[in-house]
This record gives C-alpha cells, structure tokens and sequence, in this order.
C-alpha cells in the first residue's frame, strides 16, 4: 500500500485528504510540528509527499529545494499561492505538480495515481546504457569512465527523453509534456533553463555539444550505439 505523506498545518484539511487517500487505497501519514521538515520526511520515506509551501515558521519551497538534494521522491504543492512566480519556482525546485486550494480531491488523486505509476515504472528501469554515458536512475546521476555527476529530478527526465529518442529531434512541446503531462504546468523559460544546466554539467564529463538546438524546432540528442536498460 503506497504510503502519502501530508505535510499541511491545516487540520482540518489535512484530515480530510488523510480519510479520502486511506478510503481510496493509500496509506496516510502526516507531520504536524514543522521542525526539521526535510529530515522528517527522509525518515519516513513516503512514497509521495502533498507539500504545503506555507508553514508555520518553515517555507515549503527552502523545504522542497534541500530534499531535491537527497531524494526524488515524487511532491505535489497543495498551496493558496495562486501566482505564477510560486508555481514557477516551486517547478524550477522540483516539485511534480503545483495544485492551488481550493482543489478538486478527485483531480489531487488522479494527479497521485499518474506519478506513482510513472515512479515505479522509473524504479523498474535503474539505469540506461547510452554507449557514450550511463545514466544512473536511481540516484540520479550520469556516469563516464568513471566520472560522475549529479543531476536535478527534471534534468534527469530531460535527458533521458532525450535518450528514449536519440538522434530524433524532439520538439519543445513534446519535452515540455513529457515533464509536467499538463498545459497548465508548462513554462517555456524553465525548459530553457533545465536545458542550460544539463548542458554544462555534460561538459563536466568532457561530452561536448551532446544535445544539439534544431532552430525553430527542437532539441537532438547525438551519440552512437542503441540503449540498454538494466
């Protein structure tokens, strides 16, 4: 049974999303003293996390941010910020979804069920074999004769769409829906963002000009030999 970790200082609401995930399959727990937020949520090691970014004396989004350091495991924002700056930031910290109260508990679940799904299914395919790197899905990192380095939840999903469709470009839409499966999750200038920092980690591991810009197009992602997944 799935584990849902609500970390929300609304009682009320807290107890109402804990009775409807207990009644629909999951298994609810939640924090109600926020200190040492992030570390909390290591121990407990829920299996996805609804995130309250306005706390009592703790700021969701520093909370999400430092977690994204040690974990990837899937977070929806549950806020009242109903601002694009939040859910931008929120986005760009590397949080699944962003969800503005008041919410539709139908759609929260369906959201839960998606990123669940897709979570085991990433757990299953631990690393992926691109001849030129390893990608190493489990902890996040990309691996070459030796080296490594440590990619953030949505540079991991970037490159290994790019993977999935090596040597094919792949357009900005398509990338972009890939990420955050929702018009209304996407951010034209957080893509360009992910893609600027990827680029310059990969040349930490000496592989240069590996994801090429199609002007008015997309990206392409160039290196030899087919994916093995293990």
């Amino acid at each position: 049974m799935p584990k849902i970790l609500i970390v929300e200082d609304d009682e009320k609401l807290r107890n109402e999303i804990a009775v409807f995930l207990n009644n629909n399959g999951y298994k609810a727990c939640f924090i109600d003293i926020f200190k040492d937020v992030e570390n909390e949520i290591l121990k407990i090691n829920p299996d996805l996390v609804l995130l309250d970014i306005s706390l009592p004396n703790a700021d969701g989004q520093y909370i999400l941010k430092n977690l994204r350091k040690k974990s990837n495991v899937p977070v929806i924002i549950i806020t009242s910020r109903a601002n694009e700056l939040d859910e931008l930031i929120s986005i760009n910290y590397g949080a699944d979804h962003y969800v503005t109260k008041p919410f539709n508990i139908q759609i929260l679940l369906a959201k839960i069920n998606t990123l669940l799904k897709r979570s085991n299914f990433q757990t299953l395919q631990d690393k992926i074999d691109a001849k030129d790197f390893v990608i190493n899905i489990s902890n996040s990192k990309v691996i070459k004769e030796g080296k490594e380095i440590e990619l953030t939840k949505n540079e991991l999903r970037i490159l290994k769409f790019l993977c999935e469709n090596r040597n094919k470009i792949v357009s900005r839409e398509e990338i972009m829906n890939y990420l955050w499966e929702s018009e209304n999750f996407i951010d034209d200038n957080t893509l360009t963002v992910n893609i600027a920092r990827l680029r310059s980690k990969l040349e930490e591991l000496n592989l240069k000009k590996l994801i090429e810009t199609k002007r008015g197009q997309g990206y392409i992602l160039k290196c030899g030999g087919e994916d093995e997944v293990y």
